[in-house]
């Protein structure tokens, strides 16, 4: 089976995307692993899948919005990626499937829109960040206590002493939590250092996918487990995210760029 896909990527956190309006391609956990595969396939933290909605089971809504099917590096479904929605609305506009400054499209998580603006980033509604109890993150021998946020998907977010502290951890290994209910699907886990008022810088541990250089949902819930201002500005290792929580949804601002398209056949790797 072949398949037209693109490589595109948010502030380096990157996808493999294609077009699937009719539902012909909905693929196999394996599939997936193989399309991210950074030696065997093509590469990429997750896979973005453009479907008509009428399409998703459970779906209620317009039913030719394009819907956003995202999927982890190990073929496991997650709700929502702010990277990944920034990068699949660049995607549809140079495939010519959407137009107009504003575009709505759905995901697990709801409907979200994005917003292309003037210097070139897009803007995206993540709906509201919510934040829940406080769980115990661990990592080796060290262990933190962080703040539980929902952003569609589970996040848990501990902040961390100094930027030497952020940088001498090692995210080779996925942490795990206490209480192990608290994420029965899994937790992405971020790790913070406030820099400045309203400045932070993380790294993340995304769930299905490993150490990431930057997580659309995951510089939301840091930035509202902050919870000290409406507006921050997020350094990640891929580059720089703006976060704005004065509404009721928060909303993500971030570059998107497309880099390569071709052709994939799968099954043969």
């Amino acid at each position: 089976m072949q398949i037209e896909f693109a490589k595109g990527h948010g502030t380096r956190n990157d996808f493999v995307l294609f077009v699937d309006p009719d539902n012909l391609y909905d693929l196999a956990p394996e599939e997936v692993a193989f399309l991210c595969d950074r030696r065997g396939g093509i590469g990429a933290d997750g896979v973005l899948r453009a479907v008509r909605a009428e399409f998703v089971p459970g779906f209620e809504g317009e039913t030719d919005r394009w819907f956003m099917d995202y999927r982890n590096a190990d073929g496991s479904v997650a709700e929502m990626c702010g990277n990944g929605l920034r990068v699949f609305l660049r995607y549809l506009a140079e495939e010519g499937l959407v137009s107009g400054p504003e575009v709505t499209v759905a995901t697990r998580a709801g409907l979200r829109t994005g917003t292309f603006l003037s210097d070139g980033r897009i803007a995206v509604t993540m709906g509201p960040a919510t934040t829940g109890e406080e769980v115990v993150l661990r990592l080796g021998t060290d262990s933190w206590r962080a703040r539980s946020v929902d952003v569609g998907n589970p996040h848990a977010v501990a902040v961390l002493p100094s930027t030497r502290a952020l940088r001498d951890l090692d995210l080779t290994h996925a942490p795990t939590w206490h209480p192990a209910e608290a994420f029965p699907n899994g937790v992405n886990a971020e790790f913070v250092v406030r820099e400045a008022p309203g400045r932070i810088r993380l790294r993340v541990h995304e769930r299905g996918v490993g150490e990431t250089e930057s997580c659309g949902t995951g510089v939301v819930a840091a930035a509202a487990a902050m919870g000290d201002a409406d507006h921050y500005v997020v350094d990640v290792p891929g580059g720089t995210l703006e976060v704005d929580l004065s509404g009721e949804e928060a909303v993500l601002v971030g570059p998107a760029v497309v880099v390569a398209r071709g052709t994939c056949t799968l099954g043969e790797g």
